[in-house]
């Protein structure tokens, strides 16, 4: 146990790191559930909105607030999608240097 105590805290193993793996990193264990849960959201909103359309074909109010959520899950689901290729793009580029 005291071994382990001094091996974390003096950093006994040296690591390098180089950008793509530190880029490959970050994008894995931050980014991608990130985007991932803001994705699940943007769906849930998008459903919400269809369902809040449809139960609400009678009230002119309903529906407007259901397009409304509907817009903006799209917007949202396009958002995520787009942040997803272009952080592909750069963490490719960062790999061909």
């Amino acid at each position: 146990m005291n071994n382990l105590v001094y091996k974390v805290a003096y950093g006994a193993e040296q690591v390098s790191i180089n950008a793509d793996t530190l880029l490959r990193n970050i994008a894995d264990k931050i980014l991608n559930p990130i985007i991932g849960l803001m994705i699940s959201i943007a769906l849930l909103l998008f459903i919400y909105g269809v369902i809040e359309f449809i139960y609400g074909a009678d009230n002119e109010d309903k529906r407007k607030q259901g397009k409304q959520h509907i817009i903006w899950g799209i917007i949202g689901l396009f958002i995520m999608v787009s942040v997803l290729g272009i952080m592909k793009i750069i963490i490719n580029f960062w790999e061909g240097i």
